[in-house]
Protein backbone atom coordinates (compact mmCIF):
# COMPACT_ATOMS: atom_id res chain seq x y z
CA UNK A 1 0.00 0.00 0.00
CA UNK A 2 1.20 3.52 -0.64
CA UNK A 3 1.40 6.14 1.62
CA UNK A 4 -1.50 8.92 1.40
CA UNK A 5 -3.31 11.75 3.02
CA UNK A 6 -7.08 11.58 2.99
CA UNK A 7 -9.52 14.64 3.95
CA UNK A 8 -13.11 14.62 2.29
CA UNK A 9 -14.70 18.32 3.86
CA UNK A 10 -17.92 17.67 1.90
CA UNK A 11 -21.44 17.69 4.69
CA UNK A 12 -23.68 15.08 3.38
CA UNK A 13 -26.81 15.46 4.39
CA UNK A 14 -29.01 12.45 3.04
CA UNK A 15 -32.54 11.36 3.34
CA UNK A 16 -35.83 12.03 2.45
CA UNK A 17 -37.17 16.15 2.73
CA UNK A 18 -33.48 16.85 2.69
CA UNK A 19 -33.96 19.63 0.03
CA UNK A 20 -35.86 21.98 2.62
CA UNK A 21 -32.34 22.34 4.64
CA UNK A 22 -30.97 24.39 1.84
CA UNK A 23 -31.36 27.89 2.85
CA UNK A 24 -30.22 27.18 6.03
CA UNK A 25 -26.82 25.56 5.38
CA UNK A 26 -26.34 28.11 2.22
CA UNK A 27 -26.69 30.85 4.80
CA UNK A 28 -23.48 30.03 6.57
CA UNK A 29 -21.75 30.85 3.45
CA UNK A 30 -23.22 33.37 1.78
CA UNK A 31 -26.55 35.67 1.36
CA UNK A 32 -26.49 36.10 -2.51
CA UNK A 33 -25.91 33.02 -4.64
CA UNK A 34 -25.92 31.64 -8.33
CA UNK A 35 -28.98 29.27 -8.39
CA UNK A 36 -27.24 26.54 -11.57
CA UNK A 37 -29.74 24.14 -12.54
CA UNK A 38 -30.55 22.10 -16.26
CA UNK A 39 -33.03 21.07 -18.04
CA UNK A 40 -36.99 21.61 -17.27
CA UNK A 41 -37.01 18.72 -15.27
CA UNK A 42 -36.12 20.35 -12.07
CA UNK A 43 -38.90 23.15 -12.16
CA UNK A 44 -40.99 20.25 -13.63
CA UNK A 45 -40.59 17.82 -10.92
CA UNK A 46 -41.28 20.26 -8.08
CA UNK A 47 -37.86 20.47 -6.63
CA UNK A 48 -37.33 23.86 -8.04
CA UNK A 49 -40.01 25.56 -6.06
CA UNK A 50 -39.20 23.59 -2.47
CA UNK A 51 -35.36 24.85 -3.61
CA UNK A 52 -36.52 28.47 -3.75
CA UNK A 53 -38.63 28.61 -1.05
CA UNK A 54 -35.69 27.55 1.54
CA UNK A 55 -33.65 29.84 0.02
CA UNK A 56 -35.94 32.68 0.61
CA UNK A 57 -37.07 31.30 3.82
CA UNK A 58 -33.21 32.17 4.41
CA UNK A 59 -33.05 35.47 3.38
CA UNK A 60 -30.93 34.34 0.42
CA UNK A 61 -31.42 36.40 -2.78
CA UNK A 62 -30.46 34.76 -5.88
CA UNK A 63 -29.59 35.09 -9.12
CA UNK A 64 -30.79 31.63 -11.68
CA UNK A 65 -29.05 30.30 -14.54
CA UNK A 66 -30.38 26.91 -15.73
CA UNK A 67 -29.44 25.16 -18.82
CA UNK A 68 -26.87 23.22 -18.39
CA UNK A 69 -26.56 20.50 -20.46
CA UNK A 70 -24.83 16.53 -20.55
CA UNK A 71 -21.45 17.58 -20.90
CA UNK A 72 -21.67 21.00 -19.33
CA UNK A 73 -20.45 23.54 -22.17
CA UNK A 74 -17.85 25.99 -21.92
CA UNK A 75 -20.31 29.05 -23.00
CA UNK A 76 -22.78 28.60 -20.27
CA UNK A 77 -20.00 28.49 -17.54
CA UNK A 78 -18.42 32.05 -19.18
CA UNK A 79 -22.03 33.02 -18.57
CA UNK A 80 -21.98 32.41 -14.83
CA UNK A 81 -18.78 33.72 -14.38
CA UNK A 82 -19.99 36.43 -16.01
CA UNK A 83 -23.11 37.04 -13.40
CA UNK A 84 -21.53 36.60 -10.31
CA UNK A 85 -18.87 38.93 -11.11
CA UNK A 86 -21.18 41.44 -12.36
CA UNK A 87 -24.28 40.60 -9.52
CA UNK A 88 -21.15 40.15 -6.53
CA UNK A 89 -22.73 36.56 -5.79
CA UNK A 90 -20.74 34.68 -2.58
CA UNK A 91 -21.44 30.91 -3.94
CA UNK A 92 -23.03 28.27 -6.59
CA UNK A 93 -25.56 26.25 -5.78
CA UNK A 94 -26.24 23.13 -8.10
CA UNK A 95 -29.13 21.71 -8.09
CA UNK A 96 -28.66 18.20 -10.68
CA UNK A 97 -26.38 15.79 -11.74
CA UNK A 98 -22.72 15.97 -12.28
CA UNK A 99 -23.10 17.90 -15.33
CA UNK A 100 -24.53 20.98 -13.36
CA UNK A 101 -21.94 20.22 -10.56
CA UNK A 102 -19.07 19.98 -12.28
CA UNK A 103 -20.23 23.49 -14.58
CA UNK A 104 -20.72 25.33 -11.17
CA UNK A 105 -17.19 24.22 -9.73
CA UNK A 106 -16.00 25.75 -12.96
CA UNK A 107 -18.25 28.95 -12.49
CA UNK A 108 -16.78 29.36 -8.95
CA UNK A 109 -13.63 28.72 -9.77
CA UNK A 110 -13.74 31.59 -12.71
CA UNK A 111 -15.85 34.07 -10.60
CA UNK A 112 -12.59 34.64 -8.86
CA UNK A 113 -9.74 35.07 -11.56
CA UNK A 114 -9.33 37.59 -14.31
CA UNK A 115 -8.18 35.09 -16.87
CA UNK A 116 -10.23 32.50 -18.40
CA UNK A 117 -11.29 29.64 -16.63
CA UNK A 118 -10.52 27.21 -19.46
CA UNK A 119 -6.70 27.34 -18.99
CA UNK A 120 -6.82 25.10 -15.74
CA UNK A 121 -8.80 22.80 -17.69
CA UNK A 122 -5.51 22.44 -20.19
CA UNK A 123 -3.27 22.63 -17.79
CA UNK A 124 -2.00 26.10 -17.86
CA UNK A 125 -2.12 26.85 -14.10
CA UNK A 126 -4.03 25.86 -11.02
CA UNK A 127 -6.89 27.56 -9.17
CA UNK A 128 -5.47 29.49 -5.94
CA UNK A 129 -9.43 30.04 -4.64
CA UNK A 130 -12.75 29.03 -5.46
CA UNK A 131 -16.15 30.61 -4.72
CA UNK A 132 -18.16 28.12 -2.27
CA UNK A 133 -20.65 25.33 -3.61
CA UNK A 134 -23.52 23.94 -2.55
CA UNK A 135 -25.35 20.90 -4.70
CA UNK A 136 -28.90 19.75 -4.44
CA UNK A 137 -28.38 15.82 -6.14
CA UNK A 138 -30.79 14.89 -8.18
CA UNK A 139 -29.19 11.80 -10.00
CA UNK A 140 -26.24 9.29 -8.66
CA UNK A 141 -23.96 8.69 -11.26
CA UNK A 142 -20.86 11.32 -11.50
CA UNK A 143 -20.27 11.66 -7.90
CA UNK A 144 -19.13 15.30 -8.07
CA UNK A 145 -20.94 15.96 -4.94
CA UNK A 146 -18.55 15.27 -2.82
CA UNK A 147 -15.35 15.48 -5.13
CA UNK A 148 -12.32 17.57 -6.57
CA UNK A 149 -13.46 17.31 -10.07
CA UNK A 150 -14.99 18.86 -12.47
CA UNK A 151 -15.13 17.94 -16.06
CA UNK A 152 -16.25 20.85 -19.07
CA UNK A 153 -16.68 20.47 -22.31
CA UNK A 154 -15.27 23.93 -24.90
CA UNK A 155 -17.27 23.30 -28.32
CA UNK A 156 -14.72 25.03 -30.11
CA UNK A 157 -12.16 22.27 -30.88
CA UNK A 158 -14.79 19.57 -29.23
CA UNK A 159 -12.42 19.27 -26.12
CA UNK A 160 -13.56 17.62 -22.87
CA UNK A 161 -11.22 18.12 -20.29
CA UNK A 162 -10.63 18.02 -16.53
CA UNK A 163 -9.65 19.89 -13.38
CA UNK A 164 -9.30 18.56 -10.20
CA UNK A 165 -8.82 20.50 -7.08
CA UNK A 166 -8.88 20.20 -3.73
CA UNK A 167 -10.48 23.78 -3.89
CA UNK A 168 -14.03 22.66 -5.49
CA UNK A 169 -15.22 20.39 -2.83
CA UNK A 170 -18.52 21.35 -1.99
CA UNK A 171 -19.23 22.86 1.27
CA UNK A 172 -22.21 20.64 1.49
CA UNK A 173 -24.41 18.30 -0.90
CA UNK A 174 -27.90 17.31 -0.09
CA UNK A 175 -28.94 13.64 -1.10
CA UNK A 176 -32.20 12.78 -0.93
CA UNK A 177 -33.33 9.71 -2.37
CA UNK A 178 -36.67 10.50 -3.50
CA UNK A 179 -35.57 13.14 -6.18
CA UNK A 180 -34.41 10.30 -8.25
CA UNK A 181 -37.65 8.46 -8.47
CA UNK A 182 -38.85 10.55 -11.70
CA UNK A 183 -35.63 10.03 -13.63
CA UNK A 184 -35.94 8.62 -17.13
CA UNK A 185 -34.79 4.97 -17.48
CA UNK A 186 -31.76 6.11 -19.73
CA UNK A 187 -30.35 8.39 -17.40
CA UNK A 188 -30.38 6.06 -14.39
CA UNK A 189 -28.78 3.25 -16.77
CA UNK A 190 -26.01 5.80 -17.75
CA UNK A 191 -25.35 6.75 -14.25
CA UNK A 192 -24.76 3.22 -13.19
CA UNK A 193 -22.36 2.92 -15.95
CA UNK A 194 -20.69 6.13 -14.59
CA UNK A 195 -20.68 4.79 -10.84
CA UNK A 196 -19.39 1.12 -11.86
CA UNK A 197 -16.45 2.66 -14.14
CA UNK A 198 -15.46 5.23 -11.30
CA UNK A 199 -14.90 1.96 -9.11
CA UNK A 200 -12.90 -0.14 -12.02
CA UNK A 201 -10.68 3.04 -12.71
CA UNK A 202 -9.20 2.76 -9.33
CA UNK A 203 -9.96 -1.35 -9.35
CA UNK A 204 -6.97 -1.78 -11.51
CA UNK A 205 -4.02 -0.55 -9.95
CA UNK A 206 -0.26 -2.06 -10.18
CA UNK A 207 0.13 -1.05 -6.44
CA UNK A 208 0.52 -4.64 -3.93
CA UNK A 209 -0.75 -5.21 -0.60
CA UNK A 210 -4.24 -3.46 -0.78
CA UNK A 211 -6.61 -6.22 -0.20
CA UNK A 212 -8.70 -4.15 2.58
CA UNK A 213 -9.56 -1.32 -0.56
CA UNK A 214 -9.83 -4.11 -2.92
CA UNK A 215 -12.68 -5.76 -0.68
CA UNK A 216 -14.32 -2.16 0.03
CA UNK A 217 -14.44 -1.47 -3.49
CA UNK A 218 -15.93 -4.73 -4.51
CA UNK A 219 -18.41 -4.70 -2.39
CA UNK A 220 -19.66 -1.23 -3.72
CA UNK A 221 -19.59 -3.14 -7.55
CA UNK A 222 -21.86 -5.41 -6.25
CA UNK A 223 -24.28 -3.05 -4.56
CA UNK A 224 -24.41 -1.26 -8.10
CA UNK A 225 -25.25 -4.36 -10.24
CA UNK A 226 -27.68 -5.55 -7.61
CA UNK A 227 -29.33 -1.89 -7.26
CA UNK A 228 -29.34 -0.65 -10.30
CA UNK A 229 -31.57 -2.93 -11.45
CA UNK A 230 -33.49 -3.08 -8.57
CA UNK A 231 -34.42 0.84 -8.96
CA UNK A 232 -35.17 0.45 -12.97
CA UNK A 233 -38.10 -2.16 -12.29
CA UNK A 234 -39.53 -0.17 -9.26
CA UNK A 235 -38.47 3.72 -9.99
CA UNK A 236 -40.07 4.58 -6.56
CA UNK A 237 -38.02 1.48 -4.40
CA UNK A 238 -36.68 4.31 -1.78
CA UNK A 239 -34.11 1.65 -0.27
CA UNK A 240 -32.60 0.27 -3.67
CA UNK A 241 -32.47 4.26 -4.22
CA UNK A 242 -30.51 5.28 -0.98
CA UNK A 243 -27.66 2.58 -1.50
CA UNK A 244 -27.28 3.05 -5.05
CA UNK A 245 -27.17 7.20 -4.19
CA UNK A 246 -24.63 6.49 -1.58
CA UNK A 247 -22.63 4.32 -3.38
CA UNK A 248 -22.72 6.54 -6.28
CA UNK A 249 -20.74 9.75 -4.31
CA UNK A 250 -18.18 6.70 -2.25
CA UNK A 251 -17.52 5.30 -5.65
CA UNK A 252 -15.81 9.00 -6.04
CA UNK A 253 -15.30 11.04 -3.00
CA UNK A 254 -11.89 9.70 -2.81
CA UNK A 255 -11.76 7.21 -0.31
CA UNK A 256 -11.59 4.03 -2.36
CA UNK A 257 -7.93 5.97 -3.62
CA UNK A 258 -6.37 5.56 -0.60
CA UNK A 259 -3.03 3.37 -0.75
CA UNK A 260 -3.58 3.23 -4.56
CA UNK A 261 -2.74 4.61 -8.09
CA UNK A 262 -5.50 3.82 -10.38
CA UNK A 263 -5.80 3.69 -13.82
CA UNK A 264 -8.25 6.20 -15.76
CA UNK A 265 -7.25 5.53 -19.33
CA UNK A 266 -11.12 4.73 -20.53
CA UNK A 267 -12.15 8.20 -18.46
CA UNK A 268 -9.37 10.16 -20.85
CA UNK A 269 -10.76 8.21 -24.22
CA UNK A 270 -14.38 8.29 -23.60
CA UNK A 271 -13.88 12.09 -22.87
CA UNK A 272 -12.56 12.38 -26.76
CA UNK A 273 -16.11 10.27 -27.76
CA UNK A 274 -17.98 12.47 -25.42
CA UNK A 275 -16.41 15.43 -26.25
CA UNK A 276 -16.75 15.49 -30.37
CA UNK A 277 -20.37 13.20 -30.57
CA UNK A 278 -21.78 14.68 -27.09
CA UNK A 279 -23.01 10.94 -25.97
CA UNK A 280 -24.15 10.39 -22.62
CA UNK A 281 -21.07 9.55 -20.43
CA UNK A 282 -22.25 6.94 -18.53
CA UNK A 283 -23.12 5.52 -22.04
CA UNK A 284 -19.73 5.96 -23.21
CA UNK A 285 -18.13 4.16 -20.36
CA UNK A 286 -20.26 1.12 -20.91
CA UNK A 287 -18.65 1.00 -24.39
CA UNK A 288 -14.69 1.76 -23.42
CA UNK A 289 -14.46 -0.18 -20.51
CA UNK A 290 -14.80 -3.23 -21.58
CA UNK A 291 -12.73 -2.60 -24.81
CA UNK A 292 -10.04 -1.42 -22.78
CA UNK A 293 -10.16 -4.32 -20.43
CA UNK A 294 -9.63 -6.57 -23.44
CA UNK A 295 -6.25 -4.59 -24.62
CA UNK A 296 -4.95 -4.11 -20.87
CA UNK A 297 -6.11 -8.08 -19.71
CA UNK A 298 -2.67 -9.51 -19.85
CA UNK A 299 -1.25 -7.03 -17.58
CA UNK A 300 -2.27 -8.80 -14.70
CA UNK A 301 -4.57 -11.59 -15.81
CA UNK A 302 -4.79 -12.38 -11.76
CA UNK A 303 -6.03 -8.90 -11.07
CA UNK A 304 -8.64 -9.78 -13.48
CA UNK A 305 -9.54 -13.28 -12.42
CA UNK A 306 -10.01 -11.92 -9.28
CA UNK A 307 -12.49 -9.05 -10.19
CA UNK A 308 -14.86 -11.97 -12.27
CA UNK A 309 -14.76 -14.48 -9.68
CA UNK A 310 -15.41 -11.48 -6.41
CA UNK A 311 -17.59 -9.32 -8.00
CA UNK A 312 -19.29 -11.56 -10.90
CA UNK A 313 -19.27 -14.51 -9.56
CA UNK A 314 -17.74 -16.93 -12.03
CA UNK A 315 -16.09 -20.00 -10.88
CA UNK A 316 -12.55 -19.55 -10.99
CA UNK A 317 -10.62 -21.92 -13.44
CA UNK A 318 -7.15 -22.43 -11.44
CA UNK A 319 -5.63 -23.73 -14.33
CA UNK A 320 -7.14 -21.22 -17.07
CA UNK A 321 -7.37 -17.54 -14.92
CA UNK A 322 -7.40 -15.68 -18.19
CA UNK A 323 -10.67 -17.58 -19.22
CA UNK A 324 -12.26 -16.75 -15.78
CA UNK A 325 -10.90 -12.83 -16.33
CA UNK A 326 -12.36 -12.89 -19.83
CA UNK A 327 -15.67 -14.71 -18.34
CA UNK A 328 -15.97 -11.28 -16.00
CA UNK A 329 -15.30 -8.71 -18.79
CA UNK A 330 -18.29 -10.57 -20.79
CA UNK A 331 -20.48 -10.82 -17.27
CA UNK A 332 -19.63 -6.40 -17.34
CA UNK A 333 -21.39 -6.52 -20.85
CA UNK A 334 -24.09 -8.10 -20.04
CA UNK A 335 -24.86 -6.22 -16.96
CA UNK A 336 -24.79 -3.00 -19.36
CA UNK A 337 -26.41 -4.32 -21.53
CA UNK A 338 -29.26 -5.48 -19.12
CA UNK A 339 -29.76 -1.80 -18.21
CA UNK A 340 -30.37 -1.07 -22.21
CA UNK A 341 -26.81 -0.09 -22.85
CA UNK A 342 -24.78 -0.40 -26.02
CA UNK A 343 -21.30 -1.48 -25.94
CA UNK A 344 -20.15 -0.92 -29.19
CA UNK A 345 -19.38 2.61 -30.67
CA UNK A 346 -21.64 1.67 -33.55
CA UNK A 347 -24.50 1.41 -30.71
CA UNK A 348 -24.01 5.20 -29.83
CA UNK A 349 -24.05 6.47 -33.73
CA UNK A 350 -20.06 6.87 -33.57
CA UNK A 351 -18.45 5.55 -36.89
CA UNK A 352 -14.72 4.39 -37.63
CA UNK A 353 -14.10 8.10 -39.22
CA UNK A 354 -12.77 9.74 -36.49
CA UNK A 355 -11.06 7.18 -34.19
CA UNK A 356 -7.41 8.44 -35.47
CA UNK A 357 -8.74 12.01 -34.49
CA UNK A 358 -9.60 10.73 -30.63
CA UNK A 359 -6.83 8.94 -30.34
CA UNK A 360 -4.44 11.53 -31.06
CA UNK A 361 -6.35 14.18 -29.29
CA UNK A 362 -6.39 11.64 -26.20
CA UNK A 363 -2.77 11.84 -26.03
CA UNK A 364 -1.64 14.72 -27.38
CA UNK A 365 -0.89 13.84 -30.47
CA UNK A 366 1.39 11.32 -28.96
CA UNK A 367 3.27 13.56 -26.30
CA UNK A 368 1.94 11.86 -23.29
CA UNK A 369 0.60 8.40 -22.45
CA UNK A 370 -2.73 8.11 -20.25
CA UNK A 371 -3.30 5.53 -17.49
CA UNK A 372 -1.19 3.91 -15.15
CA UNK A 373 -2.48 0.36 -15.20
CA UNK A 374 -0.83 -0.01 -18.56
CA UNK A 375 0.68 3.55 -20.25
CA UNK A 376 -1.03 3.67 -23.50
CA UNK A 377 0.01 5.79 -26.45
CA UNK A 378 -1.89 7.38 -29.45
CA UNK A 379 -1.27 3.50 -31.35
CA UNK A 380 -2.69 1.90 -28.43
CA UNK A 381 -5.83 3.95 -27.37
CA UNK A 382 -6.54 3.58 -30.90
CA UNK A 383 -6.61 -0.02 -30.93
CA UNK A 384 -8.68 0.04 -27.94
CA UNK A 385 -11.34 2.14 -30.00
CA UNK A 386 -11.02 -0.20 -32.79
CA UNK A 387 -12.14 -2.85 -30.48
CA UNK A 388 -15.33 -0.71 -29.22
CA UNK A 389 -16.15 -0.38 -32.04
Amino acid sequence: MDNFDFQNPTKIIFGRGTEARLGAETAVYAKKVLLHYGSGSVKASGLYDRVVASLAAAGIERVDLGGVKPNPRLSLVHEGVRLCKEKGLGMVIAVGGGSTIDSAKAIAMGAVINGDVWDFYLGKGEPKAALPVGTVLTIPAAGSESSTGSVITNEVGELKRAVNSDLIYPRFSILNPEIAFTLPRFQVACGAADIMAHLMERYFTMVKNVEFMDRLIEATMKTVARKAPLVLENPQDYDAWSELMWAGTIAHNNLLNTGRIGDWASHDIEHEVSGIYDVAHGAGLAVIFPAWMKHTLNRDVARFAQWSARVWNVDMDFWNPEATAREGIRRLEGFFHSLGLGTRLSDLGVGSDRLDEMASKCTNADHHTVGNFVKLDRAAVRKILGLAA
